[in-house]
């Protein structure tokens, strides 16, 4: 049996429709925004890439949402000689219905540099990781993860090569880039830890 290290389930409402995104093997794919609001009230809005043929399953009349279920990928992107990570939901089922708001998310990997502990101006405690999740045919995810409080001490513990399992949501947030074109805004996506397997939890 096939042991699940990436798995993503959405609920929420689309912000535009599906634009196409590019073609690989003969499939075209196509990408588009879902916004999923917090208990906070704040809302992230997450990249999806889909295959045509997932989109065309959809049922209009199923519900004004979209619940979507898939893995969170990563890709290094080669722009004006730099590397970009992209970060998105790579979609393996979509389908219209009504529901709550759902933003859920387990991913399972090794640690692929040393944690970064660092305290916030009021003393939270955030620690922040990169992950190496494993995918088929030998390839991996690096996906950035950050946590809180007691999990971020016990994160901040850890060493490269160590295995965490994740349990939280994917959000955005949005960050102001300097560049020498002037300052620019942008979005990072990492996953927020709600809980975490620390490896002596794990073995």
């Amino acid at each position: 049996m096939e042991t699940i290290t990436n798995q993503v389930t959405l609920r929420g409402s689309l912000t535009a429709l599906p634009e196409f995104s590019h073609e690989n093997h003969g499939k075209r794919f196509f990408r588009f925004y879902l916004a999923v609001q917090r208990l906070s009230g704040a809302v992230d809005t997450l990249p999806v890439i889909a295959e045509e043929s997932i989109l065309g399953q959809i049922d209009p009349f199923g519900g004004e949402m979209l619940r979507v279920t898939g893995q969170i990928r990563s890709h290094n992107l080669r722009e004006d000689g730099k590397r970009h990570l992209l970060i998105f939901v790579f979609a393996s089922s979509i389908a219209a219905e009504d529901g709550d708001w759902l933003n859920d998310v387990m991913i399972d990997g090794t640690l692929c540099r040393e944690p970064t502990f660092r305290r916030t101006p009021l003393g939270r405690e955030i620690c922040d990781i990169m992950l190496a999740v494993p995918r088929a045919f030998h390839r991996a995810d690096y996906l950035p993860c950050i946590l809180w409080g007691k999990t971020a001490q016990e994160a901040a513990r850890c060493h490269t090569k160590d295995r965490i399992r994740i349990y939280g949501r994917l959000q955005s947030r949005g960050y102001t880039k300097l560049t020498e074109a002037g300052a620019q805004e942008r979005t990072a996506y990492e996953v927020s830890a709600l809980t975490a397997d620390i490896p002596e939890d794990l073995y």
